[in-house]
């Protein structure tokens, strides 16, 4: 069945953030008191789930929203970083012009989103952002509702273990990116419906036999 929705994740999926996040990861570890990341425990990390990597840098959960928030105001100073990644405007233009509605789920603000996506935020129909963590799934079947699509024609592309947990758990197909924040080989190993090692694969996978109208 051809997908109708394509619900996307912003930061390593089509914003290439992750450079910046380490620059910064250790600055906002002094200033929340959890531990440090070194540079030998980047590839672990990567290869690890969100609630591993909790575990791992000592975060307490209570903590997760004043975190959120402070990467929030620390992407928004510095959003002339983070560029997208080469192909993103092409493939979501080939996407909305095959008929696909676009939304944008992340856990960054909705500002600081639209500022990172340009132009091409215009071909976005929704936007459900400043998600919680482990929010998403929630944000997920809002996003459907709004579009009025069956959850069996929706598909979730992301970079993280918890993008393919939170499509899952919304009872959607999920795509998983080997560009971003997570380890391929940790993606794969959550055997995504769809791998994508390529921007142009995206929209090729998604509108492959869809007719317009």
């Amino acid at each position: 069945m051809p997908y109708a929705l394509a619900i996307f994740d912003l930061d390593g999926t089509l914003a290439d953030s992750f450079p910046w996040f380490l620059r910064t990861i250790n600055d906002v570890a002094d200033h929340f008191n959890f531990r440090r990341v070194k540079d030998e425990d980047i590839e672990e990390l990567r290869h690890a789930s969100s609630r591993e990597i909790l575990a791992r840098l000592e975060v307490p959960l209570w903590k997760l929203p004043a975190i959120a928030r402070h990467a929030r105001r620390l992407k928004a100073e510095a959003a002339s970083e983070i560029p997208l990644f080469a192909g993103v405007e092409a493939m979501l233009r080939m996407l909305a012009e095959n008929g696909v509605q676009l939304a944008l789920v992340t856990s960054d603000s909705e500002a600081n989103a639209r500022e990172k996506i340009g132009d091409a935020a215009s071909l976005f129909a929704h936007f459900d952002c400043s998600a919680s963590l482990f929010g998403k799934p929630a944000k997920f079947r809002r996003v459907i509702r709004r579009a009025g699509v069956e959850p069996g024609k929706v598909i979730a592309i992301g970079d993280e273990v918890r993008d393919i947990e939170a499509a899952r758990a919304a009872g959607i197909a999920c795509g998983a990116v080997c560009w971003g924040y997570a380890a391929p080989a940790a993606l794969r190993a959550l055997g995504p419906d769809h791998v994508f090692e390529r921007m142009d694969a995206i929209a090729k996978a998604i509108c492959q036999n869809r007719r317009v109208g």
